[in-house]
This record gives C-alpha cells, sequence and structure tokens, in this order.
C-alpha cells in the first residue's frame, strides 16, 4: 500500500467527522463524478450512477446534527496502481433528522475509491449496521 493512499485514508476519515455533523462538503470532493460509481446504504437500499451517488451523499449528510462524531476502525487496507479500498467499522454517535437524542452505531463499511486525474475518488461504498 503506497504512503499516498494512507494519507488519502485519514483525510477520507476527516471527511466522514464533518458529514456526521452535517458537513458534506469534504466527502463531496472526494466523489467520484465520471463512470460507475455505486452505494449500498446502512437503510438495505442502494444507489448506483456517479450523479447520482453524489447527489444521495450530499442529501443525506443535511439530516445530520451538528454534535455528531465518528472514527474509523480499519481492519484491512490496500492500494495497487489506481485502485484502492478500505473494510471495517464506522463508529459513531449521530442524531439524524428528528431524532429526540443521538444514537451510537458501528457501521461495517467497506469503500473503494480508484485514482482519476491523480486524485483518489469513492467509486464504491457498501455500509450495513453491525449487529
Amino acid at each position: 500500500m503506497s504512503v499516498e493512499f494512507s494519507q488519502f485514508l485519514e483525510e477520507r476519515e476527516q471527511a466522514a467527522q464533518a458529514y456526521v455533523r452535517g458537513d458534506g462538503s469534504a466527502l463531496d470532493s472526494m466523489v467520484c463524478r465520471q463512470g460507475d460509481a455505486s452505494f449500498h446504504s446502512p437503510g438495505g437500499d442502494s444507489v448506483s450512477g456517479a450523479r447520482q451517488v453524489a447527489e444521495r451523499y450530499l442529501k443525506d449528510a443535511g439530516a445530520f446534527r451538528p454534535e455528531g462524531t465518528t472514527h474509523f476502525e480499519v481492519l484491512q487496507q490496500g492500494s495497487s496502481g489506481d485502485l484502492g479500498f478500505w473494510t471495517g467499522f464506522q463508529i459513531a454517535r449521530a442524531q439524524i433528522g428528528d431524532m429526540p437524542e443521538p444514537m451510537d452505531m458501528k457501521i461495517r463499511v467497506t469503500e473503494i475509491f480508484r485514482r482519476q486525474d491523480g486524485q483518489w475518488k469513492m467509486v464504491h461504498r457498501h455500509a450495513d449496521m453491525a449487529k
């Protein structure tokens, strides 16, 4: 795995921290804008297409309240050439929409990235609630 990809994953985790506080802008800059993309959400639905996935991430980020916190527990990560991935858990405490109180979440995550124009872009995210 390249040092460059490892550093990128630190930025990705920072983007997740902003996301659970309602700010999707950092993640938006990391999302694929061309070619194939997919998102399998913790709610069980799926979205495909670069534009549709990017729109969904921004829409979902807007539902989070500013008190959220999160971090990644990376079980495996790697990169080769223009492809990279990580898999593990996203641990969060977040308040979404009209929830009366924040809730604790442990989400199993796999994310895949492709380098486009010299930058890592997320092309796939699968997230579901860990049991």
